[in-house]
């Protein structure tokens, strides 16, 4: 961690953020979007699902 000593001698400590890293569009599936997506929506249909259920 980064200390750095603020007026008054308070000290202010910074977490160490990782590096950056840039993606290629090859590197991302669109595979696994759309899984990601389709098992998105089937959470939000059992979900209302349930909540009609319980009402």
């Amino acid at each position: 961690m980064q200390v750095t000593e603020e007026d008054g001698g308070r000290l202010n400590a910074f977490a160490r953020e990782p590096r950056m890293v840039v993606m290629d569009r090859a590197e991302a599936s669109a595979s696994n979007s759309r899984l990601l997506l389709i098992g998105g929506a089937v959470l939000v249909a059992v979900l209302v699902l349930v909540a009609t259920w319980i009402s």
